[in-house]
């Protein structure tokens, strides 16, 4: 007998059947539950890198107006932005349609009115970002992933960054020379258990 399809979480419409739990995103500056779910990324836990580069990723500025969680999930990135930054508007965004949806739901339930939760490319065309914030989706292969990067980059405000967290086993060393190769001087930020956490500032000319 054939077992359940789990497919992968960069699935517009998750296979997996639903398993709603909740899991505890315990951050210095405060600590919140969030409901998760099957088809979804990291969803028995908050995943290392992404607790990483919201513990040690750079301050948001006081004139931030507009933020990117790219491959929002559930949303433990956008959600913390935008607690971060209640002026700023949190764009989250993810193919996953099950993802979206809950990443709407713990919004609401944090009283987060700040996150706009839509489809990639529902994101207006006029819309530029001071950050965007990512821990990115690398399984969709390096083609892909480099695609996706390169097209948001592209609309970062100038001196706006682009804050990612990878592992080294999944090639943060060699994404990191791809950005400065492409155009982008990337700085490494910190190390933790394996991962990377990178900043690239938009417009910054390389060393």
């Amino acid at each position: 007998m054939q077992g359940t399809p789990r497919g992968h979480y960069f699935d517009p419409r998750p296979a997996a059947r639903h398993q709603r739990r909740t899991v505890s995103l315990i951050l210095p500056d405060g600590s919140v539950e969030l409901v998760t779910d099957r088809g979804l990324f990291s969803p028995d836990r908050i995943d290392p890198g992404t607790s990483f580069l919201l513990s040690d990723g750079p301050p948001i500025p006081v004139r931030t107006t507009d933020l990117l969680d790219l491959g929002c999930g559930y949303g433990p990135i956008a959600t913390t932005l935008a607690r971060r930054a209640p002026g700023a508007t949190v764009w989250a965004v993810d193919v996953n349609e099950r993802a979206r949806q809950l990443c709407r739901e713990n919004a609401e339930r944090l009283g987060l009115p700040n996150v706009r939760v839509i489809e990639p490319e529902e994101v207006p065309a006029d819309v530029c970002f001071d950050a965007v914030w990512s821990n990115p989706p690398i399984r969709i292969g390096k083609q892909a992933l480099h695609e996706l990067l390169l097209g948001w980059l592209a609309r970062i405000r100038a001196d706006g960054e682009l804050v990612l967290v990878v592992h080294k086993h999944l090639g943060a060393d060699s994404l990191q020379r791809w950005l400065a190769e492409h155009g982008h001087p990337t700085e490494r930020l910190g190390s933790r258990g394996g991962y990377r956490l990178l900043r690239t500032v938009v417009g910054r000319a390389r060393p």
